[in-house]
């Protein structure tokens, strides 16, 4: 027996053969036979791939003026974006650290559904919860959608072979059908690829995963576990929060200041951020590329002759480039083309501090 959760989907991941593990409190597929990581991360950077991310978080803010309520608490400017778009955002605590990273997807004025991570969608609502005015409700949806990612340069061909909208501008989504059933169609992804995010009522995932995973095999694709989204997004530089986001990380630390409308008059956090900002960070986030064959993992020390300057948050082999790959916090006098040492199992392995991406890609 299992205390993890499982997504509407699990059936077919065990039919596949899929390797399973913890995410988040899920059991989640990591990787599929017949290639594993790698084979699933070079067809989403060639050709697609299909993940079940139906374990991210969903929650609904409703009510007269939700999405000035929604603007008023997280860091993104919904002014900018309206119905029909989404935006990438962050829940911030009064320190400026982050309660996690989310995208906000505006239906309309007084209609706004948040997609946070799996492990901080309670947290996340909670605070909502609280702060919410009379007229405004918050709900914790997680399990009233699944989420199928299909992303990789041929995902518009497996859209339209399902018969739902592919003509989207990045960032923008549309309320559409399949076989009678309502899916929202969404311009967005954590791959760095073109691709799309669909959200299906729970129960109608099955079928819906089904079709999609035709498509894909017939546009030459795989079904993909989240190994593979952790290298690709890896590659990309994205942050995953508890590694380059958390309570403890600020988003001007993690480079993520572009989510944050400094010229808001309030959002969670404002403070603090914009001291932060004005005196600049202790610490910033940076890409490490190995001068050897050391793979660099999250928790290794960063040395700069005898000081520790830092540390790796997130490290992997990419298979892009066939070599190891890191992101690291380390201290503001460390700067790009410099060189500092990260302790691999007791070696001091030199690596230089660039920044990322690491590899070019297309997702808008």
């Amino acid at each position: 027996m299992t205390d993890l959760k499982r997504t509407s989907l699990h059936d077919r991941h065990t039919a596949l053969g899929a390797k399973l593990a913890d995410f988040g409190g899920w059991e989640m597929p990591i990787e599929y036979p017949g290639g594993g990581v790698l084979a699933e991360h070079a067809a989403v950077r060639e050709r697609v791939g299909l993940f079940d991310v139906s374990h991210l978080g969903k929650a609904s803010v409703t009510g007269p003026g939700a999405v000035a309520f929604v603007n008023g608490c997280l860091t993104n400017d919904l002014r900018k974006i309206g119905p029909g778009q989404a935006q990438y955002t962050l829940c911030c605590d009064p320190s400026g650290g982050v309660v996690d990273d989310l995208i906000a997807y505006v239906r309309a004025d007084d209609d706004v559904l948040l997609v946070p991570n799996a492990a901080n969608t309670a947290a996340v609502v909670d605070r909502l919860v609280a702060a919410a005015p009379a007229g405004i409700d918050v709900m914790n949806m997680h399990e009233a959608y699944a989420i199928l990612a299909v992303q990789g340069p041929r995902s518009p061909g497996v859209l339209r072979a399902l018969g739902l909208t592919e003509d989207l501008a990045y960032m923008a989504f549309a309320e559409d059908a399949w076989h009678g059933h309502a899916v929202i169609v969404c311009r967005t992804g954590y791959t760095g690829e073109h691709g799309y995010e669909l959200l299906a009522r729970w129960d109608d995932a099955d079928a819906l995963w089904d079709a999609a995973l035709h498509a894909v095999r017939e546009h030459d694709g795989l079904p993909c576990g989240l190994g593979a989204r952790d290298t690709l997004r890896t590659e990309m530089g994205y942050p995953l929060h508890g590694h380059e986001l958390s309570l403890d990380i600020t988003p001007v630390q993690a480079r993520c200041g572009w989510a944050v409308g400094w010229s808001k008059e309030s959002f969670w956090g404002r403070e603090a951020l914009l001291a932060e900002k004005s005196t600049g960070p202790s610490r910033l986030l940076w890409g490490l590329r190995p001068a050897d064959r050391a793979i660099p993992r999250a928790g290794m020390a960063a040395y700069s002759g005898d000081d520790v300057v830092g540390e790796v948050t997130s490290g992997t082999f990419s298979p892009t480039l066939r070599a190891g790959i890191g992101l690291a916090l380390l201290a503001s006098g460390v700067g790009e083309g410099d060189t500092v040492e990260v302790d691999v199992r007791g070696r001091r392995s030199p690596m230089e501090v660039v920044k990322p991406p690491f590899v070019k890609a297309a997702p808008k």
